[in-house]
């Protein structure tokens, strides 16, 4: 394991479906055929990096008297550390994984060398701090993403349902209406209907704190609709009651 010449891609240590293939104990078509059966868990460049065109030319060229590529191919899976990984957990026996940790003891261990120079000490403190950046902000996005699908807060439930109350109150006033209690139920089921298709809830208690701004701004802008003014007009009974 200690002498495998150490072959890189885009500055990561790769390997072949054929050198997988022979570690692992298994054949070249059934690291493949895992591939295939669960692409979707396989990502381009962080697992793999699939060789054609000038690309796969390039590599030929410069790789060509290794005896890992043969000439006739139009293309080429190269797999990275994760890949292996990945690959050993799918196939799943012993071998597979005590090579992997053989793998990741010696040929992998090249990668997590130190860096020597005082340029490539800086150029690794700028990529490991852009790298913390990422996934600080990945880690706040996901923390807001939380917060705004909390539900509302007993204390900004209270205040929406006040505002409700107040909207209708105000647009009775202004438009100096007489109510009986059937009339003025139609206005509160017209408002709430609203609210919960602009927020797309069934129940005002299923709003999330997301939706807040939006409510708040409903309910300032809010009008009866022409079918609820018509039912209250037939519902007329002349006044409270």
């Amino acid at each position: 394991m200690n002498e495998l010449p150490q072959i890189k891609f885009k500055n990561d240590l790769i390997l072949t479906t054929e050198q997988l293939a022979e570690f692992y104990g298994t054949t070249p078509r059934r690291i493949s055929e895992n591939f295939n059966y669960h692409a979707d868990k396989f990502i381009a460049g962080t697992h793999y990096y699939l060789l054609k065109g000038q690309e796969l030319r390039d590599f030929k060229e410069h790789y060509g008297n290794s005896g890992l590529v043969l000439k006739q191919i139009s293309h080429l899976y190269l797999w990275t550390r994760r890949g292996a990984s990945r690959h050993s957990k799918m196939l799943g026996t012993d071998r597979a994984w005590e090579m992997f940790d053989q793998l990741e003891e010696t040929y992998f261990r090249a990668t997590m060398q130190l860096p020597m120079t005082p340029e490539e000490k800086i150029r690794a403190l700028l990529e490991n701090g852009d790298a913390a950046n990422q996934k600080i902000k990945k880690i706040d996005r996901r923390v807001d993403q939380l917060e705004q699908n909390q539900t509302l807060s007993p204390g900004e439930y209270n205040w929406l349902s006040k505002r409700i109350g107040t909207a209708i109150k105000e647009y009775v006033d202004a438009h100096r209406l007489s109510l009986n209690k059937p009339q003025r139920s139609k206005l509160y089921q017209d408002i709430s209907r609203g609210l919960n298709e602009v927020t797309n809830v069934k129940t005002r208690s299923q709003l999330r704190k997301r939706d807040f701004d939006i409510a708040c701004e409903f309910i300032a802008n809010w009008m009866p609709s022409t079918a609820t003014l018509t039912i209250i007009k037939q519902l007329d009974g002349g006044g409270d009651q």
